[in-house]
């Protein structure tokens, strides 16, 4: 091979910074920026897909400073226009973080009409730092994009309870009924004795229920004793708190979690599918789990891959 073929070059650093901008959801983003300053320090100029996989592991990251500056540069410097793709990645860099204000701000400046995941990245932060003005201006505006998506009314639903706003809970429930929108039930999958098992909350359909409720019941007292308390800040339903806490503990992702420890050998890795997103309780009771069964356990919801291994999240807490 000669020597000019032998150093990487546009392709084959798109290649691999792809693979690592995917191993971000994996909570191995600053592997990514590492290679993107590899190949600028190479010569070979990236492209509009090399920053989109700079600007996503950014993103998942919560690096906002690297974010930011790396945007700027590919419109300053690098003369690329930006897409739609990569607004909404500095969209959801800036609102995770928590600069709501300055999220809006960048949102109305964009030279491209914000399209519906551009407000509902925005909305879903808005939920996730309680701001309750800037969520429910959101919402509005998603009521008019895209009336059917039932992740609308959950988010804004979500947002009134956190401040115990129960009237507005109702409300939308009552909408929501009115205008036929349901919303998706949460299931979490796992593969056990070469069969995949499906499992929502509060299920006892599968046939070793007995058990499976009984583990979880172990595994609540092992983890209680460990300091977990369950977090039933986002309930939504007018219950009992003691309803509440034994309902998040039949959460999906939970009862697939227990089945796992049942059926597969000590030391297994226990990997769980969700449909959605993983929910802050079950997050918590998760990384307790993981240290007191001394287990690794990789839950995949809609957003991300959560590695849990002796009490932490390759996340970080930020998903």
């Amino acid at each position: 091979m000669k020597q000019s073929e032998a150093h990487p070059n546009i392709v084959s650093f798109a290649c691999v910074l792809g693979a690592c901008s995917h191993a971000g959801l994996n909570g191995l983003c600053k592997d990514a920026l590492k290679i993107f300053e590899l190949m600028k320090q190479s010569g070979a100029h990236p492209n509009i897909v090399s920053f989109a996989c700079v600007l996503g592991a950014c993103s998942h990251a919560g690096l906002v400073d690297e974010g930011c500056s790396n945007f700027n540069h590919m419109s300053n410097f690098y003369r690329i226009t930006p897409t739609v793709d990569h607004y909404v990645c500095m969209v959801d860099l800036l609102a995770r973080a928590g600069c709501l204000e300055d999220t809006l701000n960048f949102i109305i400046k964009m030279p491209v009409k914000p399209v519906v995941v551009v407000w509902m990245c925005f909305l879903g932060a808005c939920r996730s730092h309680v701001n309750i003005g800037l969520g429910v201006f959101t919402a509005m505006l998603l009521f008019d994009l895209d009336p059917k998506n039932a992740t609308t009314y959950v988010l804004l639903s979500n947002i009134y309870a956190d401040v115990g706003r129960c009237g507005e809970v109702k409300m939308l429930r009552r909408l929501m009924k009115d205008r036929g929108i349901k919303k998706i039930p949460g299931c979490s999958w796992i593969e056990g004795h070469k069969t995949v098992h499906v499992f929502c909350a509060g299920d006892r359909s599968h046939p070793q229920t007995e058990e499976i409720y009984a583990k979880l019941e172990e595994l609540d007292w092992e983890m209680k004793a460990d300091g977990y308390f369950p977090d039933s800040r986002h309930f939504l339903n007018p219950v009992e708190e003691e309803e509440k806490n034994l309902f998040l503990c039949h959460c999906s992702e939970k009862l697939a979690i227990a089945f796992g420890l049942l059926t597969m050998p000590p030391g297994t890795t226990i990997r769980v599918v969700k449909n959605l997103r993983v929910c802050a309780d079950c997050h918590t009771a998760t990384k307790f789990i993981s240290k007191t069964v001394a287990r690794e356990i990789v839950v995949r919801d809609v957003n991300r891959f959560h590695h849990f291994k002796q009490g932490e999240c390759s996340c970080g807490d930020y998903w």
